[in-house]
């Protein structure tokens, strides 16, 4: 569990090594305000959000030392560290199942007591998408 006295305090730390104001510290991290402000305060606990972004944003941060007060600040690259960085490896790209004809919309039978489907959209996994309409 972390002591959030101590964890607001080795924030502190960070803002002094850095020069950060607790203002410029937010922005540089991408998060509000007053999220700084309670964690200093002693008010909230950091979330794993917050503790990650401060570990990606500042390399001499070392994960174990701002969880636990264990370790160097700033970090000395000689010292190996108990906790190993996690790096996020892409997903695996995904395997269509399904497999669709080229076939026209039109070629839809069409009731007109039922709903028309007017267009077809297919969304890829890279962000482009096809459209399909009469």
């Amino acid at each position: 569990m972390v002591n959030s006295q101590e964890f607001g305090k080795r924030i502190k730390k960070i803002q002094e090594y850095y020069q950060l104001s607790a203002s410029a510290l937010a922005d540089a991290l991408g998060i509000q305000r007053s999220t700084i402000s309670h964690i200093l305060s002693g008010r909230n606990k950091p979330s794993l959000d917050f503790v990650l972004k401060v570990v990606d944003t500042y390399p001499e941060v070392e994960l174990y030392w701002l969880l636990n007060g264990k370790g160097n600040f700033p970090s000395d690259s000689t010292t190996p560290s108990p906790v190993k960085k996690i790096t996020q490896t892409p997903p695996p790209p995904v395997q269509e199942s399904i497999s669709f004809q080229d076939a026209p919309v039109s070629s839809i039978p069409k009731n007109s007591k039922d709903k028309v489907i007017e267009r077809i959209v297919i969304f890829y996994t890279d962000g482009s998408f096809k459209s399909f309409s009469e």
